[in-house]
């Protein structure tokens, strides 16, 4: 039996966004940032892939969806700090959502910050039955979890169609 040439693609974009991905991770637990350039290169694939698997007109919708993503986190994050007097998400965690919203669409971002939250929620627990004291002002990078939550989130939309 062929393989299907447009799965065969979306592999390769999904491989790569996977890559990039675990560099995110990895950088994130370990400084504390989400570089810029990954950031990027997550939404260049995402534009790439919505050209190849639309149109131009998808990749512009992509393109519109993510800076509606990016203003409305922006505005939470400001909000947030101007109640609580802290920073509760990080700029880089901001963009990563822009970025991210490429791939899933403004749709697929409820469902991405609830993977991440659950799994984020799981690893404090954890941390905290391995005897981890967790307070509140305790800082947990939340990239690693909102990377997970996009490749969770945009493998349930492609292979069990939901969008």
């Amino acid at each position: 039996m062929p393989a299907d040439s447009e799965a065969i693609q979306f592999l390769g974009f999904y491989i790569a966004l996977c890559v990039t991905c675990c560099a995110l991770a990895m950088i994130d637990f370990r400084r504390g940032i989400i570089p810029d350039g990954l950031n990027l290169a997550i939404a260049i694939l995402g534009i790439a892939q919505a050209t190849i698997f639309g149109n131009q007109t998808d990749a512009f919708g992509a393109l519109g969806e993510a800076a509606a993503v990016a203003v409305i986190f922006l505005l939470l994050r400001r909000l947030y700090f101007l109640l609580r007097q802290t920073e509760g998400l990080g700029l880089g965690d901001v963009k990563f959502l822009a970025a991210a919203t490429t791939w899933v669409g403004i749709t697929g971002i409820p469902i991405l910050l609830l993977i991440a939250t659950l799994m984020a929620l799981a690893a404090v627990g954890g941390l905290q039955l391995a005897g981890r004291q967790m307070k509140r002002h305790t800082s947990l990078p939340f990239g690693p979890f909102l990377a997970l939550g996009l490749l969770l989130t945009l493998a349930f939309q492609r292979w069990l169609d939901l969008n």
